[in-house]
């Protein structure tokens, strides 16, 4: 059959007819979705668009490195590599890890060694000097910020961690640039190609209008959703801060440029992208501005686009939104399984830690019984702490349906991880509180929010005791789910809160540095010393992210099942997988519960215990589960 022009001109542009039939044969797989896609989002303007971002597209195939090539074939015979029991994330800031890109390979034996097969490095392009929103302000996507090191160092390190079975995740930063990037710099010189990259207005008219139905998300230090810029004369939206310019995604030249950023960074190693704010990036009139229809359209397109050059990378959104939203950005519909690959898990996160303070799992279940089911293909990215405060994303929906007042839970658990509740165990920092909405949200790490800087505080070994079992508890939850378990630096040795931070200048602000510390090396050589927190939290992480590995059930493709527990104290969950059955019992308690055999013995009667390799008595009528206990129970009749 006769080649149309088209088809022709682009084989003609290959010197081997293998990679001319891998690009065509990908173009031909992909292009209609992209196109499709760029037809819903910037209509007439769509198939211009597409000629251009074909260009582009051949132009990074030819410029991918041959070992990326090889990449990108072993992921499509294997395009569950993200869902494998053997995925564990480590997500660290360069600096506060290692110090410079060229550091970073020191420390891998040590990442290796705990198992990580997935390197999250923190904002790391060049951002603006000065307050920068921890990185996500940035100036240059195609530079690294001078003090870590150069775009070279980043594409060796990235060959160096491929060497050792490891994936590189990246930020891209895709709903606002620095005012300082170049973009920005000749709006505001009045070059009206680039003004239209951003939302700019003459006067408050407009702003005014959309302000009536925007959220702030710096209320404290950022409040409204708009800044007058001297320079240009004209209100600038900044969703964030004053400095970091809303980018106007309606532009199809904004698509364009960021799909040629991606394919740069994905042929210099980057092999998961955490899509930053990109719930934010279209913009409606009447609305709050998130999660509108277009966000999940240009994210199939810029997934379609970057499957022709590099099948191998991956998406990662950065959806901090309510489950009904977040399932959208995994794909539903018409665009089932073709939008993000992994989504962070949020809500798995806000209620292990509602949970902890409440000693109550009802609600846990309630929240996780109306989350919709996500794609098969996709997976979700889970954590008991990250980088930025924790927001009490909770429902009212959810909380009515357990018999709770929403606003009265979330006010208690604001109280609690501040220790302004009696009787709470943690350490926290209240963040930017709105007193109009009653918004409390709460900084700090995972070992000072669980007691354990209180006890070291107070001298109290039992309770230390107690508060490394809940970091072990809750982990072991994250690690039993199903999806990608990312660790936080330092949590793996339960790393306390920064009292420090407020030393930099740029950091006193943001009371969130207090949980992004540096990392502790010292403290890291005591990692196999039982008598210290640290080892006892090290070996203890260790030995579940041991246990995962050799549990086919954990395998990402299928979703956890959550039962209504016989004790309220007591998390129970299901993983329902070809091989067999794994339950997860969680005791949420500082007390041993006792948990009827009976709720167990339907779906066997004889068990073992992944995560201790003992085998539980469930001839009785009850089985007692020690204080934050965690098991993993498989039939001991087939234990794999």
């Amino acid at each position: 059959m006769q080649e149309d022009a088209q088809t022709a001109r682009l084989r003609a542009a290959f010197d081997d007819d293998r990679d001319a039939e891998t690009f065509l044969l990908r173009r031909e797989r992909y292009g209609p979705e992209l196109l499709e896609s760029l037809e819903a989002v910037y209509g007439t303007q769509a198939a211009s668009v597409f000629e251009r971002l074909t260009d582009a597209l051949l132009l990074g195939y030819h410029e991918r490195p041959a070992d990326l090539r090889r990449l990108d074939e072993a992921r499509l015979l294997r395009p569950d590599w993200l869902q494998q029991e053997s995925m564990l994330g480590y997500v660290a800031y360069t600096d506060r890890f290692a110090g410079t890109l060229k550091d970073v390979p020191e420390h891998l034996d040590y990442l290796k060694e705990l198992g990580v097969t997935y390197l999250h490095l923190m904002p790391l392009l060049k951002p603006r000097d000065g307050e920068n929103d921890g990185g996500y302000a940035v100036q240059d996507y195609r530079a690294v910020r001078a003090d870590l090191g150069t775009m070279h160092d980043l594409s060796a390190l990235a060959h160096k961690l491929r060497g050792q079975g490891m994936s590189l995740c990246l930020d891209l930063v895709l709903n606002h640039v620095a005012q300082e990037h170049d973009w920005a710099k000749r709006a505001q010189a009045g070059e009206e190609r680039y003004q239209n990259y951003f939302l700019m207005f003459p006067d408050r008219q407009m702003p005014d209008a959309y302000e009536r139905t925007l959220p702030e998300v710096f209320p404290d230090f950022a409040p409204g959703n708009f800044t007058w810029d001297e320079a240009s004369e004209q209100w600038v939206w900044t969703t964030f801060n004053r400095y970091q310019w809303d980018l106007n995604w309606a532009n199809p030249d904004v698509f364009l440029e960021f799909v040629e950023i991606l394919v740069y960074l994905a042929n210099r190693g980057v092999e998961i992208f955490r899509l930053d704010a990109i719930a934010f990036i279209w913009k409606r009139l009447g609305t709050d501005c998130q999660n509108q229809p277009e966000v999940h359209v240009i994210t199939r397109a810029l997934r379609a686009a970057l499957r022709i050059v590099a099948p191998a990378v991956a998406f990662k959104a950065e959806a901090i939104v309510a489950p009904t939203d977040l399932i959208h950005y995994l794909g539903r519909g018409v665009h089932h399984g073709k939008l993000s690959d992994l989504a962070y898990h949020n809500s798995l996160m806000v209620q292990l830690w509602s949970s902890l303070a409440s000693r109550d799992v009802r609600l846990f279940e309630t929240a996780l019984l109306n989350f919709p089911p996500k794609p098969v293909s996709a997976t979700w990215g889970m954590y008991v702490r990250c980088h930025d405060d924790i927001g009490w994303a909770i429902s009212d929906t959810d909380t009515e349906q357990t018999g709770m007042s929403g606003p009265g839970h979330r006010h208690f658990l604001s109280d609690f991880y501040s220790g302004e509740y009696p009787g709470s165990f943690a350490r926290g920092l209240v963040f930017q509180y709105n007193p109009r909405t009653g918004d409390r949200r709460i900084s700090g790490s995972g070992a000072s929010l669980a007691g354990l800087e209180k006890a070291l505080d107070e001298h109290n070994t039992e309770e230390a005791s107690l508060a490394v079992q809940r970091l072990l508890m809750m982990h072991a939850v994250v690690l039993g789910f199903g999806g990608v378990p990312l660790l936080y630096m330092g949590d793996e040795l339960a790393l306390l809160n920064d009292p420090d931070f407020g030393d930099t200048p740029e950091h006193a602000a943001d009371n969130r540095w207090v949980h992004r510390p540096r990392m502790n090396w010292a403290l890291a050589e005591q990692r196999r010393n039982p008598s210290v927190p640290a080892g006892q939290m090290y070996s203890g992480l260790r030995a579940l992210v041991q246990a995962r590995q050799h549990t086919p059930q954990l395998h990402a493709s299928v979703e956890s099942q959550v039962f209504r527990s016989p004790n309220a104290q007591v998390l129970f969950l299901a993983r329902q997988h070809p091989i067999g059955v794994m339950l997860g019992l969680y005791n949420f308690s500082e007390h041993a519960q006792p948990f009827p055999t009976a709720a167990i013995t339907p779906h066997f009667r004889q068990a073992r215990d992944a995560i201790s390799g003992t085998f539980p008595d469930l001839s009785g009528d009850t089985l007692t589960l020690p204080p934050y206990a965690r098991l993993w129970l498989l039939s001991s009749e087939n234990p794999s």
